[in-house]
């Protein structure tokens, strides 16, 4: 049996387990946030960074990539892999996903994904705050995986590369710039 995972944060671009094939698309009435905080990877514990996770919108859609994972072998090591590295996030959910914005039927269905939820066993999930606030939080932070604003930059220009305007992201992007030409001055 194929597993097929869904990418929505660093997994667009750095999936880190093998796989069979890549397919650009979105999923439906989930929206991408920056709410979940990182302690092991974008922060510390200390100075936790923000990656994003899903919250239910409905109507929306996010746009993301699904990756194919054929060999039994190779989808028990991206278990393993993808269980550590996502292990912050506290949720697994099996979704549809679409590549044609005009299709009724999905392309695939059953796609895994992770998120970070909300509830109070997700000690990491920081929620909502105003744009200013998440861009000034992600500017400082910085984990064992690099600095917070790596993230937020290589999530912006791999949507736009794959011509999807993410104005959450983007209206993020565009107030860390401003934060950092400040710091610069």
């Amino acid at each position: 049996m194929v597993m097929w995972v869904f990418g929505y944060g660093s997994l667009i671009w750095k999936a880190g387990f093998e796989y069979d094939e890549r397919v650009v698309g979105f999923i439906k009435d989930y929206r991408r946030v920056f709410y979940q905080g990182s302690t092991d990877h974008r922060g510390t514990p200390e100075y936790p960074g923000r990656t994003v996770t899903l919250e239910p919108a409905p109507g929306h859609i996010c746009w993301g990539a699904a990756y194919k994972v054929s060999r039994k072998e190779d989808q028990e090591v991206a278990l393993t892999y993808l269980e550590v590295r996502e292990k912050q996030y506290d949720k697994k959910a099996y979704v549809d996903f679409f590549t044609d914005v005009t299709a009724s039927s999905p392309a695939i269905t059953g796609v895994m994904l992770y998120i970070g939820s909300p509830d109070k066993s997700n000690s990491n999930y920081l929620g909502p705050a105003s744009v200013e606030e998440i861009a000034k939080q992600i500017v400082h932070a910085e984990g064992p995986s690099g600095p917070n604003k790596d993230y937020l930059f290589n999530l912006e220009k791999t949507l736009l590369d794959m011509g999807c305007k993410d104005e959450h992201v983007m209206k993020i992007a565009d107030e860390a710039r401003k934060l950092l030409v400040g710091v610069k001055d």
